[in-house]
């Protein structure tokens, strides 16, 4: 092995779970805008998986849910998502259309931030593979 070689993980990302005080709207907007399919919903939690075999996405019902802030002055965010897209206004226009916000607030010119309908921020981005 080469120094610039990593050996074997021992582990991979399975799928990364979204909590959330109803997992039903969030499952259906997420698989919209990802082109994900529903494989699991009940009211307590969904799961979203792609043909591609990438890592699927969960949603989990959390009792007194509180959606983070943004702008998020005091770091109470605790992740985001950041999406690949290939025209930026029009992969906004069908997340509004989908249920997503667009908060006053932006960071920069080469992305934009949304809301999901749970509150979450994510962006999208032009990405460069």
């Amino acid at each position: 092995m080469t120094e610039h070689q990593l050996p074997p993980a021992p582990a991979s990302v399975a799928m990364f779970t979204i909590d959330c005080a109803d997992p039903t709207p969030l499952a259906a907007f997420y698989s919209r805008l990802l082109g994900m399919t529903v494989a699991y919903q009940d009211e307590n939690a969904a799961m979203l998986t792609s043909e591609s075999g990438g890592p699927a996405i969960g949603f989990g019902k959390v009792d007194h849910y509180t959606p983070p802030a943004w702008p998020d002055d005091r770091s109470e965010k605790q992740f985001h998502l950041d999406l690949k897209v290939a025209d930026i206004p029009a992969a906004e226009k069908l997340a509004v259309e989908l249920g997503a916000t667009v908060p006053e607030q932006q960071p920069g010119e080469t992305w934009r931030v949304l809301l999901d309908p749970a509150g979450h921020p994510f962006c999208l981005a032009l990405w460069q593979s």
